[in-house]
């Protein structure tokens, strides 16, 4: 087999430093067991990488894209933007009670001393391995 040069490479890949980028990215990626797309021909994967690029047996947009992901170290995320919505009060008619009713609900109120009452009363819960849960 005759021997790949960057000469062989470049009219594919028309930057060299790139190209350089992608057949060390691609020889890394065989190298932790990617599936080759030609044969070996008893070659380092290095010159693997580079015949690859120069058959087109490699998609190079693929190819560039996980290079591109593999040096990312902080990939962002799209978090929701703080929306400028005003808060609305009690006295905004938009909330204003139904014209059926007079006066807002009433809720009961509990100090803590009576939560803890109430919960001391309950049966203490059972672990999910236990046998007697059913699990």
């Amino acid at each position: 087999m005759a021997r790949v040069t960057v000469e062989d490479c470049i009219d594919k890949v028309p930057n060299r430093f790139e190209l350089v980028l992608m057949s060390a990215h691609r020889a890394r990626m065989i190298s932790q067991g990617a599936p080759l797309t030609l044969d070996r021909d008893n070659d380092k994967n290095p010159v693997v990488a580079l015949r690859e690029i120069a058959d087109e047996t490699i998609d190079r947009g693929d190819l560039k894209e996980d290079f591109i992901h593999s040096m990312q170290k902080h990939v962002e995320v799209d978090e929701p933007e703080e929306s400028e919505v005003p808060l609305l009060t009690a006295e905004d008619p938009a909330i204003a009670q139904p014209e059926g009713e007079d006066k807002p609900e009433e809720f009961d109120r509990m100090t803590e001393e009576e939560l803890l009452r109430g919960l001391e009363g309950l049966p203490p819960a059972e672990s999910p391995g236990s046998q007697r849960s059913g699990f």
